[in-house]
């Protein structure tokens, strides 16, 4: 559980870290193919001004030399010839703008009136708009016929730009699909870098958790990654090395002095129960009674510590368990004791199905702690209610009295250890059985929750994930 839940935690920063690096490398991509791409379509159209400025400098050169009739039909020739077969529409002018000789159908002369006066003044066509694959359909570009003082007219000439979009939209798609190419391979390598940085990071995020859950042993094992992160799990793994000695030593000092100490007290109290019956009447009797008392007390504190111990050590192995069976089992058991002390124990609402993954007997023996406390502490004609369903995803097993309650700031101080209030210093108990259930229900993943019960008394609530 704690390491699909691991898993879980680090799914979205390498989710995260891959959306970074597959940004970057976009807009990288988009840096490089859009000016490739622009550039591209610039010296395309420049190609093409200079093919067809070649073609206007020798239409003027025919415009220049026309001195007769005959020359002017060649001219005309000339033109129909080209118009016919580039789809263009050339126009010849005088110096004033009007028309000598016209092929083809396309821009007229006072439609580039821009274009035609700066050729009039013996300037030619030096920039065409950008060829792109949507457009323009036509360009336009004129040339003088005649130099310098000697201009006498221009050729306007305007052609289609079918194949040079076509090329333009070719090397497009080149430079697409490139670029397509290049992200694609980017993001293999992306996603193996990040795979590569995070498989160190969940194996840490696993370990640290299992050490949070009570698994000592855990440790993190990938010994991938860069160095800075085989590094950290070096530390990482010596750190765990000495808080499970310094643990294992508490834990092993705490059963050792609860187990050698058991044995002498077990002896005290059989001599204290054999020099009863020697004792007269008065006040060395009720002084030994009271001596009995504490040492039985101490007896239940040790066997507290001990039972606390082997929790804390026991190996962590979770198993699935039946909820339900679990509950209508430790509420049977209990019956005979709570109609012993006047109290009502009931079960309801504990449907058929409810299991959880937890480590061995957890429902039962934090059941136990529950009820033991209750019957404590509720006074004779009580009740105690138990209760037991699956709500979001956790089986909910919930024991709630209607005796005198805890007060609000004194809820916390229950799954302490040793923790009793004031007015409780009498009750017999050991302070340690609902903190041996916190432990167990912590172990376990889950949770122990104490809260008030309405109108009063007190809700023991305890939350396994259900499988």
């Amino acid at each position: 559980g704690a390491g699909r839940s691991c898993g879980r935690a680090g799914e979205p920063m390498r989710r995260r870290l891959l959306a970074v690096l597959m940004v970057l490398m976009g807009a990288a991509t988009l840096l490089l193919s859009v000016p490739l791409a622009g550039s591209y379509a610039s010296g395309r159209t420049e190609h093409l001004l200079l093919q067809r400025r070649s073609d206007a400098v020798r239409f003027a050169d025919l415009a220049d030399r026309v001195r007769t009739a005959a020359d002017r039909a060649e001219l005309s020739t000339e033109i129909r010839r080209y118009a016919g077969l580039y789809g263009a529409s050339v126009t010849v002018v005088d110096s004033a703008g009007r028309a000598l000789a016209r092929a083809g159908t396309g821009v007229s002369a006072s439609s580039a009136d821009e274009i035609l006066g700066r050729a009039l003044t013996g300037r030619s066509t030096e920039r065409l708009p950008t060829v792109r694959p949507w457009g323009p359909d036509r360009v336009v570009l004129a040339e003088p016929v005649g130099r310098d003082e000697r201009v006498s007219g221009a050729v306007l000439l305007a052609v289609p730009t079918t194949a040079a979009r076509r090329d333009v939209t070719v090397r497009w798609a080149l430079i697409a699909g490139g670029a397509l190419t290049a992200f694609a391979a980017a993001a293999l390598v992306a996603a193996g870098i990040t795979r590569w940085l995070m498989r160190p990071v969940r194996d840490l995020d696993r370990a640290v958790a299992g050490l949070a859950s009570g698994s000592l042993q855990t440790r993190a094992v990938s010994d991938t990654g860069p160095p800075e992160l085989r590094s950290l799990r070096r530390h990482f793994n010596a750190m765990a090395e000495a808080v499970a000695d310094s643990l294992g030593r508490q834990r092993a000092f705490v059963a050792d002095a609860s187990h050698q100490l058991r044995n002498p007290l077990a002896t005290l109290v059989l001599r204290l129960e054999n020099v009863e019956p020697h004792l007269v009447p008065g006040p060395g009797r009720k002084e030994h009674a009271r001596a009995l008392d504490e040492a039985e007390r101490l007896e239940e504190l040790l066997d507290g510590l001990l039972a606390l111990a082997r929790v804390e050590s026991g190996a962590v192995r979770r198993t699935e368990q039946d909820v339900s069976r679990a509950v209508r089992e430790r509420v049977a058991a209990w019956q005979p004791v709570f109609e012993a002390s006047g109290l009502t124990l009931s079960a309801t609402c504990v449907p058929e199905g409810p299991r959880a993954r937890a480590v061995a007997d957890a429902v039962g023996r934090i059941l136990d702690a529950a009820l033991d406390n209750a019957v404590k502490f509720v006074p004779s004609g009580g009740a105690v209610l138990v209760a037991a369903t699956v709500v979001d995803g956790e089986a909910v097993v919930r024991v709630a009295d209607d005796g005198p309650g805890v007060p609000d700031d004194q809820l916390p101080l229950l799954t302490r250890r040793f923790a009793r209030a004031p007015e409780h210093q009498n009750v017999p108990g050991s302070g340690l059985g609902l903190a041996i259930a916190d432990e167990i229900a912590r172990l376990s993943g889950g949770l122990l929750g104490t809260s008030r019960n309405q109108p009063h008394g007190l809700v023991v609530e305890l939350r396994l994930p259900a499988v």
